[in-house]
């Protein structure tokens, strides 16, 4: 993993427009792994963020960028609170509701849907397509759109409109300090 891996796949979250990014990972030395993450967050934490690897496998790993104050803020709307609970999260918060995703993702339960929330997705989003069970959607890009459609096709937008500028700027030379909005 490197940090040019990092800016493609967490763009808008690195520039503030998202709560959070999952992408996958593959390790080739579990060592050097482990520093590009150590190296990463000694810029991100700072700024608001953390890189968490979610589920961590021999070869593979599950890593979530997010944006603390986001998440919580994200986590805390009663939509989002109703959602949670009924998927069986028992403590509020984003701290406890995180340690539950990872111990879901860790275990190999079925993949959590409510995973969606922890992205910044609309709750409506969200719960539509857990009772749709993904079908039925209005639109699809980043997430399935159940909700207001033309706004998620305006953040399907900005979302890719980041991702190539800030793939643009580091190849121009931009550091990940450099591309990390604060919190």
């Amino acid at each position: 993993m490197s940090v040019n891996y990092i800016i493609r796949h967490a763009a808008p979250t690195l520039a503030g427009l998202k709560t959070g990014s999952l992408f996958p990972c593959t390790i080739e030395n579990r060592a050097d792994f482990l520093k590009t993450l150590q190296e990463a967050n000694r810029v991100l934490v700072p700024r608001g963020l953390r890189l968490l690897p979610l589920r961590l496998e021999e070869d593979k790993a599950l890593l979530y960028l997010f944006r603390t104050s986001s998440l919580s803020r994200d986590l805390a709307q009663e939509q989002a609170r109703e959602i949670l609970c009924r998927a069986g999260y028992e403590k509020p918060g984003f701290r406890p509701c995180l340690r539950e995703l990872t111990r879901r993702l860790r275990n190999g339960d079925e993949f959590p849907h409510e995973i969606g929330l922890f992205l910044g997705y609309p709750p409506e989003d969200v719960q539509g397509f857990i009772r749709h069970r993904g079908r039925e959607a209005k639109a699809c890009g980043c997430w399935k759109v159940y909700g207001d459609e033309e706004a998620a096709r305006q953040r399907f937008d900005a979302y890719k409109t980041c991702t190539a500028r800030y793939c643009r700027l580091r190849e121009q030379g931009a550091t990940l300090e450099h591309l990390t909005v604060e919190s």
